[in-house]
Order: C-alpha cells, then sequence, then structure tokens
C-alpha cells in the first residue's frame, strides 16, 4: 500500500473548561485533550473544520502530526465524543505515542468491488465487521485494510479475518476465522409472507398520555447529551 501523505493538526492550550467549553464550541472550536507517552494530561482546543478535515483524512488508526506551542509530535485521534442530535464533534482526545513501542489499534475495513452473487443471483451483502484490532510499531499501522467482495461468487464463499493480506510487521489480534463479510441468499416467497404476517411491536412512548422516561445521564450542563467517555488517564478527566 503507498505511504499516506503526512497529516497535520495545529493545537492551542485551552483555558475554558467544564460548562465553560460550550463557548468555545459556538466559536467553532474543538475542546479536548492530549495525553500519552511521557506526556501529562493538557487540555487544548483545536479548530472544528480543521478537525474534521483532519478525521476525514486519518479516522483512528493514522498518525497525526499534532503541534502545540511550536512542537509537533505524532499523535492518534483516540476518542471523538459526538452531539446525540447534531452528530457532530463535540470533544476529541489525541495520543500522543512513542514511535519505537508497538501500539494496539483498531484499523477500518474498506470493502471495494462488486460481488456476483449480489449482482447476478439477488444475493444480500453482508458486512460482520467495520475494523480489526492489530499490533504494530505506530510506523506500521495500516491506515485501513481493503477488502474486495468481487470474489463473492456463491453464497458459500465468505471473507475471514485469515483472507487479510498484511505486512509482517502488523500481527493481527482478531480471531483468524472470524467472518468479515459474506452473502445471504434472498428471502423466499414464503419467508416474506411469514414477515408480513408477523405482529407489529408498538412503541408505548408514542402513544397519547404516555410519557418516556428519560434515560440516566441523557442530558448535562445547559442541554448538552452526558456522553459516557472512555477510561480517562488518572491525570485529567474530559470537561
Amino acid at each position: 500500500m503507498q505511504a499516506m501523505e503526512q497529516i497535520t493538526l495545529t493545537a492551542t492550550k485551552r483555558e475554558l473548561t467544564g460548562k465553560h467549553a460550550n463557548k468555545l464550541r459556538k466559536e467553532e472550536k474543538l475542546p479536548g485533550v492530549l495525553y500519552g507517552h511521557e506526556l501529562q494530561s493538557q487540555s487544548i482546543e483545536v479548530g472544528e473544520k480543521d478537525f474534521i478535515k483532519t478525521f476525514k483524512q486519518a479516522g483512528e488508526s493514522t498518525l497525526v502530526s499534532l503541534t502545540l506551542n511550536g512542537e509537533s509530535r505524532p499523535v492518534l485521534i483516540h476518542d471523538v465524543q459526538r452531539h446525540f442530535l447534531t452528530n457532530k464533534p463535540i470533544h476529541v482526545d489525541f495520543y500522543a505515542v512513542n514511535m519505537k513501542e508497538k501500539l494496539r489499534a483498531h484499523v477500518a475495513v474498506h470493502f471495494v468491488g462488486e460481488s456476483p452473487a449480489v449482482k447476478s443471483l439477488g444475493g444480500v451483502l453482508v458486512k460482520n465487521i467495520s475494523e480489526v484490532e492489530v499490533e504494530c510499531l505506530p510506523a506500521d499501522l495500516p491506515p485501513y485494510f481493503e477488502i474486495d467482495v468481487s470474489n463473492l461468487n456463491t453464497f458459500e464463499d465468505e471473507i475471514r479475518v485469515s483472507d487479510i493480506a498484511v505486512s509482517d510487521k502488523v500481527k493481527i489480534l482478531a480471531h483468524p476465522e472470524e467472518m468479515i463479510v459474506n452473502v445471504a441468499a434472498p428471502r423466499s416467497e414464503a419467508e416474506l409472507a411469514e414477515l408480513e404476517q408477523a405482529p407489529v411491536a408498538v412503541d408505548v412512548s408514542t402513544v397519547e398520555g404516555v410519557a418516556e422516561k428519560p434515560k440516566e445521564g441523557e442530558e448535562g450542563e445547559e442541554g448538552e447529551p452526558m456522553e459516557v467517555p472512555k477510561e480517562q488517564p488518572a491525570a485529567e478527566k474530559k470537561e
């Protein structure tokens, strides 16, 4: 796979924390945290538009050169919290890596090609996983795995983790027999008829006079959603 051009992003030290971080978002700035190898956790901010562009290029498995206070360091975008309605990013973690130490990361799976079993036999492409966990040095981390589904000619054909072509510098941690993608046969007329006759579940929350109980932790400061963050370093938790 051809080497990717270096991806860069500039950050600045963040002074606004907690509920005051909403002011940053109104200014199209994204609050975040930088932590990792030999680095104390730091509150930072990045331009929202710049981050969205960077994340489209890098995802969570491509190194980004993050510049802070004039110093650049290789990082991974470790976690992105999103608004529960708009899906816009509201907080991001950057993990500074040690280029000499192996790390574990989840690499996205990209599907290419067209399956004859779908095109000619009317089957349904079933994508069972969207990413694969690997272990390697940061410089050897693949940006993604490309899976060609044009080899799925029948409903018996399948692609498993063991079929991924990977460098000997990268160790795949997922089980080799785990299914990545296959093609399911189309439903018969009898199956379709049975589905049409199946009872339909009623959502009582939509019935007049029945109020849905708010989910615990659904709203936080100033109406912002309270999203459950991943485990953070002891030095700092997300605002």
